[in-house]
Protein backbone atom coordinates (compact mmCIF):
# COMPACT_ATOMS: atom_id res chain seq x y z
CA UNK A 1 0.00 0.00 0.00
CA UNK A 2 1.00 3.63 -0.44
CA UNK A 3 2.66 5.31 2.51
CA UNK A 4 1.14 8.29 4.28
CA UNK A 5 2.30 11.68 2.98
CA UNK A 6 4.74 13.70 5.05
CA UNK A 7 3.78 17.24 5.98
CA UNK A 8 6.61 19.53 4.75
CA UNK A 9 5.94 22.00 7.56
CA UNK A 10 6.67 19.44 10.28
CA UNK A 11 10.19 18.51 11.39
CA UNK A 12 11.77 16.25 8.77
CA UNK A 13 12.10 13.17 10.97
CA UNK A 14 10.32 10.00 12.03
CA UNK A 15 8.50 11.76 14.86
CA UNK A 16 7.72 15.44 14.41
CA UNK A 17 4.29 15.21 16.05
CA UNK A 18 2.57 13.01 18.62
CA UNK A 19 1.79 9.64 16.93
CA UNK A 20 4.47 10.33 14.31
CA UNK A 21 2.72 12.05 11.40
CA UNK A 22 -0.45 14.03 10.73
CA UNK A 23 -2.27 10.76 9.92
CA UNK A 24 -1.58 9.53 13.51
CA UNK A 25 -0.97 5.91 12.43
CA UNK A 26 2.02 5.15 14.73
CA UNK A 27 4.40 3.48 12.26
CA UNK A 28 7.53 3.98 10.18
CA UNK A 29 8.26 2.28 6.83
CA UNK A 30 11.77 1.13 7.77
CA UNK A 31 13.14 -1.61 10.00
CA UNK A 32 13.30 -1.74 13.78
CA UNK A 33 15.08 -4.15 16.13
CA UNK A 34 14.42 -7.79 15.32
CA UNK A 35 15.62 -9.59 18.46
CA UNK A 36 16.63 -11.93 19.95
CA UNK A 37 15.05 -11.99 23.41
CA UNK A 38 17.40 -10.50 25.99
CA UNK A 39 17.54 -9.18 29.51
CA UNK A 40 19.14 -5.80 28.93
CA UNK A 41 21.83 -4.24 31.08
CA UNK A 42 20.84 -0.74 32.14
CA UNK A 43 24.39 0.58 31.98
CA UNK A 44 25.44 -0.85 28.60
CA UNK A 45 22.32 -1.66 26.61
CA UNK A 46 20.15 1.34 27.41
CA UNK A 47 20.31 5.12 27.40
CA UNK A 48 18.22 6.88 30.03
CA UNK A 49 17.71 10.58 30.74
CA UNK A 50 16.09 11.77 33.99
CA UNK A 51 13.78 14.61 32.98
CA UNK A 52 11.03 14.98 35.58
CA UNK A 53 7.33 14.07 35.79
CA UNK A 54 5.15 13.30 32.77
CA UNK A 55 7.67 13.33 29.91
CA UNK A 56 5.49 10.94 27.93
CA UNK A 57 6.01 12.26 24.43
CA UNK A 58 9.03 13.35 22.45
CA UNK A 59 9.68 14.99 19.11
CA UNK A 60 12.72 14.42 16.85
CA UNK A 61 14.08 17.40 14.96
CA UNK A 62 15.20 17.64 11.38
CA UNK A 63 18.89 18.00 10.62
CA UNK A 64 20.81 21.06 11.81
CA UNK A 65 23.52 22.63 9.60
CA UNK A 66 26.13 20.41 11.27
CA UNK A 67 24.13 17.23 10.49
CA UNK A 68 22.96 16.64 14.06
CA UNK A 69 19.45 16.11 15.40
CA UNK A 70 17.92 16.73 18.82
CA UNK A 71 15.04 15.22 20.78
CA UNK A 72 12.56 17.63 22.35
CA UNK A 73 10.52 16.45 25.34
CA UNK A 74 7.66 18.29 27.04
CA UNK A 75 6.79 17.43 30.63
CA UNK A 76 4.76 18.76 33.51
CA UNK A 77 7.51 20.93 34.94
CA UNK A 78 9.97 21.58 32.11
CA UNK A 79 10.79 21.47 28.41
CA UNK A 80 13.98 19.53 27.65
CA UNK A 81 16.20 19.21 24.59
CA UNK A 82 18.41 16.14 24.32
CA UNK A 83 21.22 15.11 22.02
CA UNK A 84 19.72 12.66 19.52
CA UNK A 85 22.65 10.22 19.69
CA UNK A 86 23.35 10.17 23.43
CA UNK A 87 20.22 11.58 25.14
CA UNK A 88 22.54 14.00 26.94
CA UNK A 89 20.66 17.07 28.19
CA UNK A 90 21.47 20.03 25.93
CA UNK A 91 18.96 22.55 27.26
CA UNK A 92 16.43 22.54 30.10
CA UNK A 93 13.68 25.16 30.33
CA UNK A 94 11.50 25.41 33.43
CA UNK A 95 7.90 26.13 32.50
CA UNK A 96 7.01 29.74 33.23
CA UNK A 97 4.38 29.91 35.95
CA UNK A 98 4.82 26.23 36.70
CA UNK A 99 5.09 24.31 39.96
CA UNK A 100 8.89 24.09 40.20
CA UNK A 101 11.07 20.99 40.06
CA UNK A 102 10.86 17.68 41.87
CA UNK A 103 14.35 16.43 42.84
CA UNK A 104 15.50 13.22 41.16
CA UNK A 105 15.99 11.66 44.59
CA UNK A 106 12.26 12.05 45.31
CA UNK A 107 11.37 10.56 41.91
CA UNK A 108 13.55 7.53 42.66
CA UNK A 109 11.71 7.04 45.97
CA UNK A 110 8.38 7.23 44.14
CA UNK A 111 9.44 4.51 41.71
CA UNK A 112 10.81 2.30 44.46
CA UNK A 113 7.44 2.46 46.20
CA UNK A 114 5.63 1.31 43.06
CA UNK A 115 7.99 -1.66 42.76
CA UNK A 116 8.21 -2.67 46.43
CA UNK A 117 4.81 -1.91 47.97
CA UNK A 118 1.98 -4.44 47.74
CA UNK A 119 -1.75 -4.61 48.36
CA UNK A 120 -3.57 -1.47 49.48
CA UNK A 121 -0.26 0.17 50.35
CA UNK A 122 0.72 0.00 46.68
CA UNK A 123 -2.70 1.27 45.55
CA UNK A 124 -2.58 4.20 47.97
CA UNK A 125 0.95 5.07 46.81
CA UNK A 126 -0.15 4.97 43.18
CA UNK A 127 -3.19 7.16 43.90
CA UNK A 128 -0.97 9.67 45.69
CA UNK A 129 1.40 9.89 42.71
CA UNK A 130 -1.49 10.11 40.24
CA UNK A 131 -3.09 12.99 42.14
CA UNK A 132 0.23 14.77 42.49
CA UNK A 133 1.49 14.50 38.93
CA UNK A 134 -1.28 13.30 36.58
CA UNK A 135 -4.24 15.44 37.65
CA UNK A 136 -4.62 18.65 35.68
CA UNK A 137 -1.86 17.83 33.21
CA UNK A 138 -1.91 19.76 29.94
CA UNK A 139 0.31 20.14 26.89
CA UNK A 140 0.38 16.39 26.21
CA UNK A 141 -0.11 16.78 22.45
CA UNK A 142 2.66 18.79 20.79
CA UNK A 143 4.47 19.18 17.49
CA UNK A 144 7.82 20.41 16.19
CA UNK A 145 7.83 22.36 12.94
CA UNK A 146 10.37 22.60 10.14
CA UNK A 147 11.91 25.68 11.79
CA UNK A 148 12.59 23.82 15.07
CA UNK A 149 9.76 25.60 16.89
CA UNK A 150 7.93 23.51 19.50
CA UNK A 151 4.20 24.18 19.81
CA UNK A 152 1.85 22.89 22.47
CA UNK A 153 -1.46 23.87 24.06
CA UNK A 154 -1.88 24.71 27.73
CA UNK A 155 -5.38 24.91 29.18
CA UNK A 156 -6.17 28.37 27.84
CA UNK A 157 -3.28 29.30 25.57
CA UNK A 158 -0.89 28.00 22.94
CA UNK A 159 2.87 28.31 23.51
CA UNK A 160 5.79 28.43 21.08
CA UNK A 161 9.30 27.48 22.24
CA UNK A 162 12.39 28.26 20.16
CA UNK A 163 16.17 28.21 20.50
CA UNK A 164 18.31 31.28 21.05
CA UNK A 165 20.46 30.16 18.11
CA UNK A 166 18.51 28.14 15.52
CA UNK A 167 21.76 26.86 14.00
CA UNK A 168 23.11 25.47 17.30
CA UNK A 169 21.39 22.34 18.64
CA UNK A 170 22.85 23.00 22.11
CA UNK A 171 21.54 26.57 22.42
CA UNK A 172 19.09 27.43 25.24
CA UNK A 173 15.30 27.15 24.95
CA UNK A 174 13.21 30.29 25.29
CA UNK A 175 9.47 30.88 25.18
CA UNK A 176 8.89 32.80 21.94
CA UNK A 177 5.34 33.90 22.75
CA UNK A 178 1.85 32.81 23.75
CA UNK A 179 -1.52 32.95 22.05
CA UNK A 180 -4.27 33.43 24.60
CA UNK A 181 -7.58 31.87 23.68
CA UNK A 182 -10.31 34.50 23.08
CA UNK A 183 -13.12 34.50 25.65
CA UNK A 184 -15.78 33.30 23.20
CA UNK A 185 -13.85 30.05 22.55
CA UNK A 186 -14.90 27.84 25.45
CA UNK A 187 -13.07 24.94 27.05
CA UNK A 188 -9.51 23.78 27.55
CA UNK A 189 -7.17 22.92 24.70
CA UNK A 190 -6.87 19.21 23.94
CA UNK A 191 -5.65 18.17 20.47
CA UNK A 192 -3.01 19.54 18.11
CA UNK A 193 -2.04 18.86 14.50
CA UNK A 194 -0.98 20.81 11.41
CA UNK A 195 -2.49 21.54 8.01
CA UNK A 196 -0.50 20.81 4.88
CA UNK A 197 -0.16 24.54 4.24
CA UNK A 198 1.63 24.96 7.57
CA UNK A 199 -0.99 26.15 10.07
CA UNK A 200 -1.62 24.81 13.56
CA UNK A 201 -4.91 23.02 14.22
CA UNK A 202 -6.07 22.89 17.84
CA UNK A 203 -9.24 21.69 19.57
CA UNK A 204 -10.88 22.37 22.91
CA UNK A 205 -12.86 19.97 25.05
CA UNK A 206 -15.98 22.03 24.23
CA UNK A 207 -15.61 21.20 20.55
CA UNK A 208 -13.96 24.31 19.15
CA UNK A 209 -11.55 23.80 16.25
CA UNK A 210 -8.98 26.56 15.76
CA UNK A 211 -6.65 27.04 12.79
CA UNK A 212 -3.82 29.29 13.98
CA UNK A 213 -0.92 30.87 12.13
CA UNK A 214 2.40 29.63 13.48
CA UNK A 215 3.48 33.20 14.24
CA UNK A 216 0.18 33.64 16.16
CA UNK A 217 -0.78 36.59 13.95
CA UNK A 218 -4.27 35.35 12.98
CA UNK A 219 -6.74 32.56 13.64
CA UNK A 220 -9.99 31.04 12.43
CA UNK A 221 -12.36 29.13 14.72
CA UNK A 222 -15.48 27.00 14.41
CA UNK A 223 -17.41 25.02 17.02
CA UNK A 224 -18.45 21.59 15.80
CA UNK A 225 -22.16 20.84 15.60
CA UNK A 226 -23.70 20.18 19.00
CA UNK A 227 -20.97 21.89 20.98
CA UNK A 228 -22.88 25.05 21.72
CA UNK A 229 -25.87 23.09 23.04
CA UNK A 230 -24.33 20.34 25.16
CA UNK A 231 -20.54 20.65 25.54
CA UNK A 232 -20.46 22.99 28.54
CA UNK A 233 -23.05 20.96 30.48
CA UNK A 234 -21.37 17.67 29.60
CA UNK A 235 -17.87 18.85 30.62
CA UNK A 236 -19.14 20.30 33.90
CA UNK A 237 -21.01 17.10 34.75
CA UNK A 238 -18.07 14.84 33.95
CA UNK A 239 -15.68 17.07 35.90
CA UNK A 240 -17.99 16.87 38.90
CA UNK A 241 -18.22 13.08 38.59
CA UNK A 242 -14.50 12.52 38.17
CA UNK A 243 -13.01 15.46 40.04
CA UNK A 244 -11.10 16.61 36.94
CA UNK A 245 -11.60 17.58 33.30
CA UNK A 246 -10.14 14.42 31.76
CA UNK A 247 -13.45 13.40 30.18
CA UNK A 248 -14.42 16.43 28.13
CA UNK A 249 -16.96 16.40 25.30
CA UNK A 250 -13.88 16.22 23.04
CA UNK A 251 -11.06 14.41 24.85
CA UNK A 252 -8.63 13.12 22.25
CA UNK A 253 -6.39 14.64 19.63
CA UNK A 254 -7.12 14.95 15.89
CA UNK A 255 -5.75 13.85 12.53
CA UNK A 256 -5.38 15.84 9.31
CA UNK A 257 -5.22 14.55 5.73
CA UNK A 258 -3.24 16.01 2.83
CA UNK A 259 -6.37 17.82 1.54
CA UNK A 260 -6.65 19.50 4.95
CA UNK A 261 -9.58 17.42 6.10
CA UNK A 262 -9.69 17.61 9.91
CA UNK A 263 -11.06 14.62 11.86
CA UNK A 264 -12.27 14.99 15.44
CA UNK A 265 -14.41 12.87 17.78
CA UNK A 266 -16.97 14.38 20.12
CA UNK A 267 -18.70 12.29 22.77
CA UNK A 268 -20.95 10.34 20.39
CA UNK A 269 -20.24 11.65 16.87
CA UNK A 270 -17.25 11.75 14.58
CA UNK A 271 -16.77 14.92 12.53
CA UNK A 272 -14.91 15.77 9.36
CA UNK A 273 -14.19 19.45 8.83
CA UNK A 274 -11.97 21.10 6.26
CA UNK A 275 -9.53 23.97 6.14
CA UNK A 276 -10.02 25.59 2.71
CA UNK A 277 -7.02 27.90 2.95
CA UNK A 278 -9.20 30.81 4.04
CA UNK A 279 -11.71 29.30 6.49
CA UNK A 280 -12.73 26.24 8.49
CA UNK A 281 -15.88 24.69 7.12
CA UNK A 282 -18.24 21.91 8.10
CA UNK A 283 -20.26 22.23 4.90
CA UNK A 284 -21.08 18.92 3.14
CA UNK A 285 -20.45 20.74 -0.15
CA UNK A 286 -16.77 20.86 0.94
CA UNK A 287 -16.70 17.12 1.69
CA UNK A 288 -17.47 17.51 5.40
CA UNK A 289 -19.72 15.26 7.45
CA UNK A 290 -20.86 14.35 10.96
CA UNK A 291 -22.02 10.84 11.87
CA UNK A 292 -22.86 9.01 15.11
CA UNK A 293 -20.78 6.07 16.27
CA UNK A 294 -21.66 3.36 18.77
CA UNK A 295 -21.44 4.67 22.34
CA UNK A 296 -23.04 2.14 24.64
CA UNK A 297 -20.75 3.13 27.52
CA UNK A 298 -21.76 6.77 27.24
CA UNK A 299 -18.28 8.24 27.52
CA UNK A 300 -17.34 8.37 23.84
CA UNK A 301 -14.16 7.49 22.02
CA UNK A 302 -10.92 7.52 24.02
CA UNK A 303 -8.68 7.17 20.96
CA UNK A 304 -7.08 9.75 18.74
CA UNK A 305 -8.43 9.04 15.22
CA UNK A 306 -6.05 7.58 12.62
CA UNK A 307 -6.19 7.58 8.84
CA UNK A 308 -6.04 4.43 6.69
CA UNK A 309 -5.49 4.29 2.92
CA UNK A 310 -3.68 6.91 0.82
CA UNK A 311 -3.20 5.72 -2.77
CA UNK A 312 -5.57 6.63 -5.61
CA UNK A 313 -6.92 3.06 -5.82
CA UNK A 314 -7.04 2.37 -2.09
CA UNK A 315 -10.09 2.45 0.15
CA UNK A 316 -9.79 5.39 2.54
CA UNK A 317 -10.98 5.44 6.13
CA UNK A 318 -10.69 7.20 9.45
CA UNK A 319 -10.22 4.70 12.30
CA UNK A 320 -11.38 5.13 15.90
CA UNK A 321 -12.14 3.06 18.95
CA UNK A 322 -15.82 3.71 19.73
CA UNK A 323 -17.60 4.19 23.07
CA UNK A 324 -19.21 0.77 23.56
CA UNK A 325 -18.67 -1.19 26.78
CA UNK A 326 -16.58 -3.54 24.66
CA UNK A 327 -14.74 -1.10 22.44
CA UNK A 328 -15.01 -1.63 18.69
CA UNK A 329 -12.28 -0.81 16.19
CA UNK A 330 -14.43 1.28 13.87
CA UNK A 331 -13.74 2.28 10.25
CA UNK A 332 -15.59 5.19 8.64
CA UNK A 333 -15.46 6.00 4.93
CA UNK A 334 -13.32 9.14 4.74
CA UNK A 335 -14.56 10.61 1.46
CA UNK A 336 -17.52 9.64 -0.72
CA UNK A 337 -19.41 6.57 0.46
CA UNK A 338 -19.51 4.01 -2.38
CA UNK A 339 -22.85 4.21 -4.16
CA UNK A 340 -23.56 0.51 -3.70
CA UNK A 341 -22.52 0.41 -0.03
CA UNK A 342 -25.25 -0.96 2.24
CA UNK A 343 -25.45 0.14 5.85
CA UNK A 344 -24.09 -2.48 8.24
CA UNK A 345 -26.82 -4.02 10.41
CA UNK A 346 -25.10 -3.06 13.69
CA UNK A 347 -23.97 0.41 12.60
CA UNK A 348 -25.75 3.68 13.47
CA UNK A 349 -24.85 5.24 10.11
CA UNK A 350 -24.16 4.15 6.52
CA UNK A 351 -20.71 5.84 6.59
CA UNK A 352 -19.43 3.20 9.02
CA UNK A 353 -17.51 0.61 6.99
CA UNK A 354 -16.45 -1.83 9.69
CA UNK A 355 -17.01 -2.62 13.36
CA UNK A 356 -14.54 -5.00 14.99
CA UNK A 357 -15.19 -5.81 18.66
CA UNK A 358 -11.87 -5.79 20.53
CA UNK A 359 -13.01 -8.52 22.90
CA UNK A 360 -9.60 -10.23 22.99
CA UNK A 361 -11.16 -13.39 21.58
CA UNK A 362 -13.88 -13.66 24.23
CA UNK A 363 -17.34 -12.82 22.80
CA UNK A 364 -18.78 -12.96 26.35
CA UNK A 365 -16.45 -10.25 27.67
CA UNK A 366 -18.53 -7.67 29.55
CA UNK A 367 -16.27 -4.63 29.24
CA UNK A 368 -13.03 -3.50 27.69
CA UNK A 369 -12.00 0.07 26.95
CA UNK A 370 -8.83 1.58 25.54
CA UNK A 371 -7.28 5.02 25.95
CA UNK A 372 -4.57 4.23 23.37
CA UNK A 373 -4.84 5.36 19.77
CA UNK A 374 -5.60 2.50 17.37
CA UNK A 375 -2.31 1.44 15.75
CA UNK A 376 -2.67 1.35 11.95
CA UNK A 377 -0.40 -0.03 9.24
CA UNK A 378 -1.61 -0.87 5.75
CA UNK A 379 -5.19 -2.09 6.09
CA UNK A 380 -4.50 -3.43 9.61
CA UNK A 381 -5.74 -1.83 12.84
CA UNK A 382 -4.82 -3.07 16.33
CA UNK A 383 -5.69 -2.20 19.90
CA UNK A 384 -4.61 -3.38 23.35
CA UNK A 385 -6.32 -4.47 26.56
CA UNK A 386 -6.23 -1.75 29.23
CA UNK A 387 -8.64 -3.40 31.66
CA UNK A 388 -7.05 -4.51 34.96
CA UNK A 389 -7.28 -8.23 35.68
CA UNK A 390 -9.02 -7.40 38.97
CA UNK A 391 -10.18 -4.40 41.01
CA UNK A 392 -9.74 -4.34 44.82
CA UNK A 393 -12.88 -4.35 46.95
CA UNK A 394 -13.92 -0.79 47.66
CA UNK A 395 -11.87 0.68 44.84
CA UNK A 396 -13.84 3.02 42.50
CA UNK A 397 -14.49 1.37 39.14
CA UNK A 398 -14.19 4.75 37.38
CA UNK A 399 -10.48 4.82 38.29
CA UNK A 400 -9.77 1.25 37.12
CA UNK A 401 -7.43 2.40 34.37
CA UNK A 402 -5.07 3.91 36.94
CA UNK A 403 -4.28 0.37 38.09
CA UNK A 404 -2.95 -0.49 34.62
CA UNK A 405 -1.14 2.81 34.21
CA UNK A 406 0.66 2.81 37.56
CA UNK A 407 0.54 -0.81 38.76
CA UNK A 408 0.25 -2.82 35.56
CA UNK A 409 3.33 -4.84 36.58
CA UNK A 410 1.49 -6.33 39.57
CA UNK A 411 0.01 -9.76 38.67
CA UNK A 412 -3.35 -8.94 40.27
CA UNK A 413 -3.87 -6.02 37.88
CA UNK A 414 -1.83 -7.00 34.84
CA UNK A 415 -4.00 -7.18 31.68
CA UNK A 416 -3.25 -9.36 28.65
CA UNK A 417 -4.20 -9.11 25.02
CA UNK A 418 -3.65 -7.52 21.62
CA UNK A 419 -6.43 -7.65 19.01
CA UNK A 420 -6.02 -6.83 15.32
CA UNK A 421 -8.55 -6.46 12.53
CA UNK A 422 -7.83 -6.05 8.83
CA UNK A 423 -9.85 -4.54 5.99
CA UNK A 424 -10.31 -6.84 3.00
CA UNK A 425 -10.72 -4.58 -0.06
CA UNK A 426 -11.92 -7.44 -2.25
CA UNK A 427 -14.87 -8.39 -0.05
CA UNK A 428 -15.10 -4.88 1.48
CA UNK A 429 -15.22 -6.29 4.98
CA UNK A 430 -13.36 -5.69 8.24
CA UNK A 431 -12.17 -9.12 9.35
CA UNK A 432 -10.49 -10.35 12.50
CA UNK A 433 -6.79 -10.93 11.79
CA UNK A 434 -5.55 -12.31 15.11
CA UNK A 435 -5.65 -12.18 18.90
CA UNK A 436 -2.56 -12.50 21.11
CA UNK A 437 -3.33 -13.27 24.75
CA UNK A 438 0.28 -13.95 25.74
CA UNK A 439 1.48 -10.35 25.57
CA UNK A 440 0.58 -7.84 28.25
CA UNK A 441 0.52 -4.16 27.23
CA UNK A 442 -0.93 -2.37 30.27
CA UNK A 443 -0.87 1.19 28.95
CA UNK A 444 1.47 1.75 25.98
CA UNK A 445 0.63 2.96 22.46
CA UNK A 446 2.05 0.26 20.12
CA UNK A 447 4.16 1.17 17.08
CA UNK A 448 4.94 -0.68 13.83
CA UNK A 449 8.23 -0.97 11.91
CA UNK A 450 6.76 -1.95 8.57
CA UNK A 451 9.85 -3.36 6.85
CA UNK A 452 10.48 -5.64 9.84
CA UNK A 453 6.79 -6.57 9.99
CA UNK A 454 6.80 -6.06 13.75
CA UNK A 455 4.65 -4.16 16.23
CA UNK A 456 6.30 -3.04 19.49
CA UNK A 457 4.74 -2.19 22.82
CA UNK A 458 5.73 -1.80 26.46
CA UNK A 459 4.77 -4.91 28.38
CA UNK A 460 5.30 -6.83 31.63
CA UNK A 461 6.75 -10.22 32.49
CA UNK A 462 7.34 -11.47 36.04
CA UNK A 463 6.71 -7.98 37.45
CA UNK A 464 9.42 -6.48 35.25
CA UNK A 465 8.67 -3.98 32.51
CA UNK A 466 9.56 -5.16 29.02
CA UNK A 467 9.45 -4.28 25.36
CA UNK A 468 7.36 -6.81 23.43
CA UNK A 469 7.58 -7.43 19.68
CA UNK A 470 4.84 -9.31 17.82
CA UNK A 471 4.53 -10.25 14.16
CA UNK A 472 2.19 -7.67 12.59
CA UNK A 473 0.82 -10.23 10.10
CA UNK A 474 0.23 -13.18 12.44
CA UNK A 475 0.29 -11.81 16.00
CA UNK A 476 2.89 -14.35 17.10
CA UNK A 477 5.29 -13.04 19.74
CA UNK A 478 8.71 -12.75 18.09
CA UNK A 479 10.95 -11.58 20.96
CA UNK A 480 11.06 -9.37 24.05
CA UNK A 481 13.54 -7.25 25.97
CA UNK A 482 13.43 -7.31 29.78
CA UNK A 483 14.10 -3.75 31.03
CA UNK A 484 13.48 -3.53 34.78
CA UNK A 485 11.34 -1.69 37.30
CA UNK A 486 8.79 1.12 37.10
CA UNK A 487 11.45 3.48 35.81
CA UNK A 488 10.60 2.00 32.38
CA UNK A 489 6.79 2.11 32.64
CA UNK A 490 5.51 4.10 29.64
CA UNK A 491 2.40 5.13 31.64
CA UNK A 492 0.37 5.81 28.50
CA UNK A 493 3.18 6.89 26.19
CA UNK A 494 4.08 5.31 22.88
CA UNK A 495 7.02 3.11 22.00
CA UNK A 496 8.54 4.64 18.85
CA UNK A 497 11.16 3.70 16.27
CA UNK A 498 13.67 6.50 15.71
CA UNK A 499 15.36 7.52 12.46
CA UNK A 500 18.04 4.84 12.96
CA UNK A 501 15.66 1.99 13.75
CA UNK A 502 16.13 2.04 17.54
CA UNK A 503 13.32 2.05 20.11
CA UNK A 504 12.81 5.35 21.94
CA UNK A 505 10.05 6.00 24.46
CA UNK A 506 8.96 8.24 27.30
CA UNK A 507 8.17 7.04 30.79
CA UNK A 508 7.08 8.34 34.19
CA UNK A 509 10.12 10.50 34.77
CA UNK A 510 12.42 10.23 31.79
CA UNK A 511 13.34 9.04 28.33
CA UNK A 512 14.73 5.62 27.34
CA UNK A 513 16.45 4.36 24.20
CA UNK A 514 17.30 0.71 23.60
CA UNK A 515 20.65 0.38 21.86
CA UNK A 516 19.46 -2.26 19.44
CA UNK A 517 18.22 -1.92 15.90
CA UNK A 518 19.25 -2.54 12.31
CA UNK A 519 18.50 1.01 11.17
CA UNK A 520 17.10 1.84 7.77
CA UNK A 521 17.75 -0.43 4.83
CA UNK A 522 19.92 1.51 2.34
CA UNK A 523 17.97 2.73 -0.66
Amino acid sequence: MNGAPANPYLADSSYGIAHGRCDQQDNVPWRGPEGPTETLDETTDLQYAWLGPCHFGHLISGLYPDGRRVVWSNGRQNIAKLDYETLEMLADHEIVGGEGRTPIEDLEVNLLGLDKKDGWEAVEHAIELSLKFMTGIDGVYALLDCDHTLFLGRKDHAVAYVETDPSDPASPIVERDRWNKPDHIEGFFVGMNMTFDGKLVMTTDHGWVIVLERDFSAYHALQITGGAEIAAEYCARRAAERGNTGYGWVRTSICVDSDNGIYVSSNDHHHKLRWTGTEITDDPADGCWMVPYRNGGGHGSGTTPSLMGFGPDEDKFVVIGDGDEVVNITLLWRDEIPDDWEQLPNAPHRRIAGIGPANMGNPDLAEIKTEQSITVSGYGAMTVNNEPASIPDGYPARAARMLCFMLGHKPEYQPHGLHKYEWDPASRELKEAWVNLDISSPNSVPFVAEESGLVYTCGVRDERWTIEAADWATGVSRFHYVLGGSKFNTIGAGVTVDDDGRLLFGSMYGKTRILRGPGKTPS
